[in-house]
Order: structure tokens, then sequence, then C-alpha cells
């Protein structure tokens, strides 16, 4: 009866376990997958699974650990050894002319040691440079984040672009088969010859081909999207946006200043300075002695005889200090500090050329950002114009007043109207984003 039981329970148990496993992935498969991918949350997700973001907050860790085991040297080191020793011929010395023994063949010591630094600049230099060491990692964290959020905000817009170009190639082939109907229907009624079906015919199909097109170059943006979101190959990403929000997100102040202490690239060079401030102190510490603190405690155990060699113990113990100093290194010490200098120069100037540079940058992307705004604001108004004349032409053309060229024309400019709008709308938001990081104003 209770094999009985037991077979029953494992043959419940093992169905309850698959279930349970294949629920456990699934659920671990969903979480991996945004439900609603606006801009925000895209970028959300790339900072919780970038590889290289990982990377950096890894850099954290290890330096923090690191830093650790640097400081670690201030506390007493304590050692223990154990020596056994059997000497097949016991070194003899003369004394007074008489050969002597000096030791026994057996020879065996416990020995506890410990000593503690006093003065050491390696030690030193890990405790005043390590609140800036672990800065320096944080801040590589940071600029690596700012890179990701410029590089996944305009793969955002790309693929945002591409979308909205395919919806109007969607609705010029609507136009254009509706158009293609009612010249083939006149072309049988008489009423016009077959000129005017045809043309409707490869403006059909030119603008299939160009869908056609567009669609695949979706395809590759959106790969690359996921490729900087470090999302799933296999995975849907329905891409959400308000045009609404869009366009409120255009506004940049232009009358804005550049902060250079904003700057990341300045904040890391900043704390790069300050270590090789402290690599230049440690340079001229190496004239100053070091000095550590010691001590032992050995229990020696001495006999001819193996079998007896712990019957009695010999201890000895012994404290005391160590200093140290290189008398003459042949100019190496004077030598290091005048390298210590020269790359705190280095810094220095590496200061000035980031200022240069980001003025540059600044001035090159305020000029982007203001061009490609007068370019938006202009198609923005050639949209509802080319509408309005697509409108008025194709009445017309119904109207027997304008011929079917004409019409093509229209559709052709309405078109081209629309192309240019979303694709101004998403420039000027990219050069924004271009604004924003010389400026400095992209914190993460």
């Amino acid at each position: 009866m209770r094999k009985t039981r037991s077979y029953m329970f494992y043959r419940m148990l093992i169905p309850a376990m698959l279930v349970s496993s294949v629920s456990s992935a699934q659920t671990s498969s969903a979480d991996s997958l945004l439900q609603d991918a606006s801009l925000p949350n895209v970028i959300q997700y790339a900072l919780k699974r970038q590889p290289l973001i990982q990377q950096s907050l890894l850099d954290e860790e290890i330096t923090r650990l690191q830093v650790k085991s640097r400081l670690a040297d201030w506390y007493p080191q304590v050692n223990f050894n154990y020596l056994l020793q059997h000497n097949f011929e016991v070194q003899t010395n003369i004394i007074g002319g008489n050969p002597v023994k000096l030791g026994v063949d057996n020879t065996s010591a416990f020995q506890f040691g410990a000593t503690q630094t006093i003065f050491n600049r390696d030690v030193l230099l890990a405790l005043r440079s390590r609140n800036d060491v672990q800065l320096q990692t944080r801040q590589q964290t940071t600029s690596n984040k700012i890179d990701l959020v410029v590089n996944v905000s305009k793969s955002f817009y790309a693929v945002l672009a591409t979308q909205q170009q395919i919806k109007v190639v969607q609705e010029t082939i609507t136009r254009l088969e509706r158009s293609l109907r009612d010249s083939r229907a006149a072309y049988d009624a008489g009423v016009a010859d077959k000129t005017d079906y045809k043309r409707a015919t490869i403006a059909l199909n030119n603008a299939i081909a160009t869908k056609k097109a567009t669609e695949e170059n979706l395809k590759a943006n959106i790969e690359l999207l996921k490729a900087s979101m470090n999302y799933p190959a296999t995975g849907q990403l329905n891409i959400a946006y308000d045009s609404a929000t869009l366009e409120n997100a255009i506004p940049q102040d232009t009358l804005a200043m550049v902060d250079l202490a904003g700057r990341i690239e300045y904040q890391q060079l900043q704390t790069v300075k300050r270590l090789q401030e402290a690599n230049l102190k440690y340079n001229k510490w190496s004239f100053i002695p070091t000095l550590s603190a010691n001590g032992a405690y050995n229990f020696n155990y001495l006999n001819d005889q193996f079998s007896k060699l712990y019957s009695t113990s010999y201890p000895a113990s012994w404290v005391g200090i160590t200093l140290g100093l290189p008398i003459f290194q042949g100019g190496k010490r004077k030598y290091n500090i005048k390298v210590a200098e020269f790359q705190l120069k280095r810094v220095d100037l590496d200061i000035v050329n980031l200022q240069n540079n980001v003025n540059a940058e600044y001035t090159s992307a305020m000029a982007a950002y203001k061009s490609n705004l007068a370019n938006y604001l202009a198609v923005k108004e050639n949209v509802q114009l080319a509408q309005e004349v697509y409108d008025v032409i194709n009445l017309q053309y119904r109207s027997g007043i304008k011929a079917y060229l004409e019409v093509i024309t229209a559709e052709t400019d309405l078109r081209t109207a629309q192309i240019n709008y979303f694709n101004a709308l998403y420039t000027v938001l990219s050069s924004k984003i271009d604004v924003q990081r010389a400026l400095g104003t992209i914190q993460y």
C-alpha cells in the first residue's frame, strides 16, 4: 500500500513540476518583452538590459572590492607557519679548537608572526584616492548611459519615421487604386483614353514598390533598435507614440549657454586630475622612509630522536620596528616625479581641449536644430497646402476640367509633403537630443 501511494504521489508531482517549469519560462520570456514600447519605456529597458551598462555596473563593484583589498593592508597582517626539518648532517663549527655540532637532527617550529604598517606610500595612496577611484568608475557608467540614451532615442525616431512613411505610402496606394478604378471605368465608357488608367497603373506600381522597400528598411531599423536595447531578436516590439506629445517635445531653449561643469566628460577629467595629483604626491612620498612594526612568537622543538621531538618546547619571541629607506636609486625617484608633473599638465591641456570641442559641438548642434526646426515648420504647412491642392485638382479632374497628369503631380506633391513632414519631425527631435547632449542636460 505504501509503495502504491508513493507511486501515485510521483505521478502527480512530475506533471506539476513540468507545468511550473513551463509557466516560469513563459513568465521570464514575457518579462523580457515590452507591452508598451514608448520612448521612456524603451530607454529604461535598454538601461537595465544593455550589456555595456551591466558591464559598467560590474566594473563599479570590482573597483569597490579592489579598493577594499588595498585598504586591508592597513590592518595587522597575522601569519602562521609550520616547520618540520630533519638534518642528515648537522652543521659543525670550531669553538676553542674543538669541533662542536650546532643543532640537532630534528627541528620543528610553530611560528606566529604579525606586521602592522605605520607608513607605506602604496597604502597611503589607496586611502587618499579611494573615493576618486570609485567615482571614476561611476562616471564611466554615467557616460555609457548617456551614449546609450542618445543612440536609443535616435534609433527610436528612425523607426517612427519609417513607420509613418509606410502609412503615407499606404494612403497613397489606396488613393491610386481608387483613381485606377475610376480611370479604367472612364476608359471603358469611352469618356477618356487609355493613357489615364495606364498612368494610374504606373503610379500605383511605383507606390507598391516604394512601400516594399520602406518595409524592408523598417525591419532593419527595428533590428538596430532591438540591438541597442538588447531586446530579444524574436520578440515583438510594438512602438507606441503620441504625435501631439512628440510635437510638444520639439521646443528647445536656443539661448541656453553651455555649462562645462555639467558635461560628464569634464567631470571625468576633473577626477583624472585629482588622481594625477595624488600620483604626484605618491612619487614625492618615495623620499619618506617606510615604517612598520612587527613581531613573532615561535614554539621551537629540537631533538635528535624524532619520537621525542615534541616532548620539550623552546619558545622564542620578539617584537621590533622596521625602517626602510632607499638611499640612492640612480635618480629614479626624481624622474618619476617629473613624469607625474607632466602627466598632470597633460590633463590640464585635455580640459582646455574639451572646452574648445564642447563649444564647437554645441554651436554645430544648435545650428542643426535651428535649421531642422525651420524646415519642420515649413513642411508642416506644406502638408495642408498639398492636401488642399490635391483635393481641388482631383475634383476638377472628375469634373473633366483637369487632365489626369495633373492629378498624378498633385498626388506626388502630397505624398512628398507628408513624408517630408514626418522626416522633419523626427529629424528635429534627433537634433534636439544632440543639443541637450552638448549642454550636458541628459542625466542618467
